[in-house]
Formats: structure tokens, sequence, C-alpha cells
């Protein structure tokens, strides 16, 4: 395994496992809460495209939750338009360059523009936000 598939893997599993301890914390601090919570939903499978533009094919794969509202049946509705969100999120991913995903500044502002599409597509198709957070579960770059 090459050196920087190696890193790769090793910050996607820090992030993972740092996501995993807030949540933890999270559902400590809201045990006693009588209201519900906001649903996960995760967009399966994970989103794979290419990105650079000419020149040798470089690949980003990535792993995403969204953080619905407690609506219980926000998840269905975000559910129903999936495939209008996934097109958003693969022409978006496919538009990036080297320099914008290789710093953590930003893959951030990546999160906020694939955020930003989610919601657009919702509140188009449902006339109100329902979508509160996007969420990088596992973030590869292959270049």
């Amino acid at each position: 395994m090459s050196r920087r598939l190696q890193t790769l893997l090793f910050i996607a599993s820090f992030f993972l496992a740092l996501g995993a301890q807030a949540n933890s914390e999270e559902k400590k601090e809201g045990e006693g809460a009588a209201t519900s919570s906001s649903e996960y939903l995760d967009i399966k499978p994970a989103l794979i495209t290419n990105y650079g533009g000419p020149g040798p094919i470089h690949f980003i794969k990535v792993e995403i939750a969204l953080r619905v509202g407690k609506d219980p049946e926000a998840g269905l509705k975000v559910a129903h338009h999936m495939p209008h969100i996934r097109h958003e999120l693969v022409m978006l991913f496919s538009r990036q360059t080297e320099d914008s995903i290789g710093t953590m500044e930003g893959k951030e502002q990546l999160r906020k523009d694939a955020l930003a599409a989610v919601q657009k597509v919702v509140q188009e198709e449902e006339g109100k936000p329902i979508v509160e957070d996007l969420l990088f579960n596992n973030f590869i770059v292959q270049r």
C-alpha cells in the first residue's frame, strides 16, 4: 500500500473516530430530553466520480450522511428525492480541482457547498428546509 493511501486512510479513520465520539457524547447529553433528536440518513452507495479536468484521471469517493429535521417524515421526504440529490452532488464533486480538495479548508468549503446543493434541491421540491447538516463519513482521493 502506498504511503499516500496509508495517510489518507489514517486521516479518514481519525475523523470517523471523532464523529463516533461526538455522536456518543451527544446521546449522553440528550438522554433525558423529551423531544426527538435529529435523524441521520446515509447516502448509499458512496459517491464515486472523477475530478480535475483534462490530464490524468483522478477519482474521489465520498460517503455522506445527512442530518434531517425532527419531523418524523423528514427522512422519507429526503430519501424520495435522493436521485436528484445524488446527481447534484456528483456534478459538484466532478467540478473540483486538486487545489480545491487538497487542504482541510478546501474540504470544509466543499462540505458547505454540498450542503447548500442538497438544501437547494430539498427546498425546491418540498418547499421547506429539511436537511440541517451534511457530514463526510469517508473522503478518499486517488491522484
